[in-house]
């Protein structure tokens, strides 16, 4: 019982107003350790979703970029795709070797910049197997700017990399990759606004016997965001054959289905009056029409001239009205 009872020293807080000058600086301290500094410029954008079309997009380019290369170095080059990272474009850039090629490249028709950085690895090793070596004697390129001739033939090997990137895209967007320039130092490629822009990168590895390289994609994520639900949502591959299929099966329904088609000859205007005043053997004059207008539902179909065909009343048919009927005749 006495547990529930207040103390005279928490009375005399109560009473003055909630505590003593010692609590509050001591309250006060503690709450300006829990506070921490905030700024915009270095936080970091959070996006939680798996962008499975793009992983489906690395490994299709993979393959294809393979390809290239075997019909380009005349060797059988083993070509993986990396694990798809999210991260800071400084936190990108402060991991690439020196020097690095660096290829940068227009993605339309979305708007921005993306990055091709092949490591000076795997240049040495394309070049040394182009020329006929077996990589026992690697060229080295650190701290150095590339020569003419390996220029070309990076330009050679970046094109074959633009158009397996388009291919790779072809079945998820329409892309179409073209490209700007080259750099060798990471300052002069200002794909973000800001160095703590997210980046989408991928990094290829380039394997040749035992030697190997890199080629690293990298993707500011403003680009790609129209695209976000795209990419989180892996296409289905039967989807079009659903749809045709599906099509295909309604087509021949609409076909089977029976209308009633309703030739009118003439139409009079007239009074309830007049009508309540006509007798057995009366006469309605009506204008013969030139044509008349077949409906369905009330809605005209056809238009045509009437007459006899075998002594029956028929109607020939001179215009289609109706422009679905143009359309689903041609599928037909």
């Amino acid at each position: 019982m006495s547990d529930s009872l207040l103390s005279q020293a928490e009375i005399d807080r109560l009473l003055n107003g909630g505590g003593s000058g010692e609590s509050e600086s001591v309250q006060e301290t503690s709450s300006h350790e829990n506070i921490r500094p905030y700024d915009p410029n270095t936080q970091r954008r959070v996006i939680r979703e798996r962008m499975h079309s793009l992983e489906i997009i690395n490994e299709r380019f993979a393959r294809q970029f393979r390809m290239d290369l075997f019909n380009l170095l005349r060797r059988n080059p083993d070509v993986t795709a990396g694990n798809i990272t999210i991260q800071p474009y400084h936190e990108f850039a402060r991991n690439l070797p020196v020097p690095t090629n660096l290829n940068l490249v227009h993605m339309n028709p979305l708007r921005g910049t993306a990055l091709f950085a092949f490591s000076p690895q795997m240049i040495s090793m394309a070049i040394d197997n182009m020329f006929g070596g077996d990589g026992s004697f690697p060229t080295k390129v650190d701290g150095r700017e590339f020569t003419p001739t390996e220029q070309r033939i990076i330009r050679r090997i970046m094109s074959m990399a633009l158009s397996s990137y388009d291919e790779a895209w072809s079945s998820i967007f329409k892309l179409q990759t073209e490209y700007v320039r080259s750099e060798t130092q990471i300052k002069f490629t200002n794909i973000t606004s800001s160095p703590n822009d997210i980046v989408v990168t991928t990094p290829f590895s380039v394997e040749i016997g035992s030697h190997s390289g890199e080629l690293n994609i990298c993707i500011p994520f403003s680009i790609i965001e129209p695209l976000r639900e795209l990419l989180t949502n892996p296409p289905l591959e039967n989807s079009k054959q659903e749809n045709d299929q599906w099509h295909s099966t309604l087509a021949v329904q609409v076909r089977d289905a029976e209308l009633e088609l309703v030739a009118k000859l003439a139409e009079i205007p007239t009074h309830v009056s007049r009508i309540m005043n006509l007798k057995k053997g009366d006469v309605i004059p009506l204008d013969k029409p030139d044509t008349i207008e077949v409906c369905s539902d009330g809605l005209p179909v056809f238009r045509g001239k009437y007459g006899l065909v075998n002594k029956q009343l028929a109607v020939r048919i001179e215009k289609i009205l109706a422009p679905s009927l143009l359309s689903f005749n041609k599928e037909k």
